[in-house]
């Protein structure tokens, strides 16, 4: 863990090099247009990365994001430490670290998620073209005795997704209106935190995600997540994540998101929903 936590410290202080020496002047693009931080790293929201590009970085810029997030269940309490750096408003890298806590049966899962995203076309707010974007997440479980002992059959595992994105500035009751659609390729249970693949499936899905925002003005939205979930270990089903949210962009600086999931059941434990926070600093 240690040398993760070094890792991430590193690409946190390369960020702020380089965005000490550009792109700082007038932060790049308008205000929300780099989202929010998601628990496996990439910008987008909070279940579902979206095919905007985290920070603020133009064209020829560089910028940066850290971000902590947690959610609180009735059975469990993930953390995620996350940071990323984008150029030239085209790539995006990130890396996040993942801590579930299993609060009823003691101990906890850990993971390591390595993020790349490439906008491939369009742009978010200008031209009739949603903006495109293709990434990868690549996953590396640092606690997998328990996914091996319930069927899982390995420790790391890639997704590769596509998103679109846009935004309406003058939608639905004359609200700036955001919609973003992903497709993502998966042999992750549980997100990676049970491993990949298992006893009953053990070949990539293609999963659908969905995230819907309304902004109230141009510093608060409120909106939906939707996630589907691959069923790869015969010993419990999984069920697909929901998200009720609130984001809260008082500056370019800062993002703040509050939510109310609906995890549904998790490796055999119902019920369980409770509440998701985010708090993500842009350089």
């Amino acid at each position: 863990m240690h040398r993760q936590t070094s890792l991430l410290a590193g690409v946190v202080i390369t960020a702020a090099m380089f965005c000490s020496q550009t792109a700082m002047a007038d932060f790049g693009r308008i205000i929300a247009t780099g989202g929010l931080t998601s628990v496996e790293g990439s910008g987008g929201g909070g279940l579902v990365p979206w095919a905007t590009l985290s920070s603020y970085a133009e064209e020829g810029q560089w910028g940066a994001t850290v971000a902590y997030n947690q959610a609180d269940v009735d059975d469990y309490k993930l953390a995620v430490k996350a940071a990323t750096v984008s150029f030239d408003n085209r790539w995006e890298f990130s890396i996040a670290q993942q801590q579930f806590d299993l609060l009823r049966l003691g101990g906890s899962l850990k993971q390591d998620i390595y993020g790349v995203k490439y906008r491939l076309a369009g742009d978010i707010l200008y031209g009739d073209l949603p903006q495109l974007a293709i990434g990868l997440q690549h996953k590396r479980n640092q606690s997998f005795e328990l996914p091996s002992a319930v069927g899982a059959k390995d420790d790391s595992g890639t997704d590769i997704y596509f998103s679109s994105a846009k935004v309406w500035l003058d939608g639905l009751f004359h609200r700036t209106w955001l919609a973003n659609i992903t497709l993502r390729a998966t042999k992750a249970n549980e997100m990676g935190l049970l491993g990949f693949g298992g006893d009953v499936n053990d070949s990539y899905k293609l999963q659908g995600e969905l995230a819907v925002g309304m902004f109230i003005n141009r510093h608060w939205v409120v909106g939906m997540e939707y996630r589907q979930k691959p069923n790869n270990l015969g010993f419990a089903e999984e069920h697909d994540w929901h998200d009720i949210f609130v984001g809260w962009f008082p500056h370019k600086r800062i993002a703040v998101a509050l939510a109310y999931t609906q995890l549904e059941s998790i490796a055999g434990a119902d019920d369980q929903d409770g509440i998701y926070g985010s708090v993500q600093v842009t350089f």
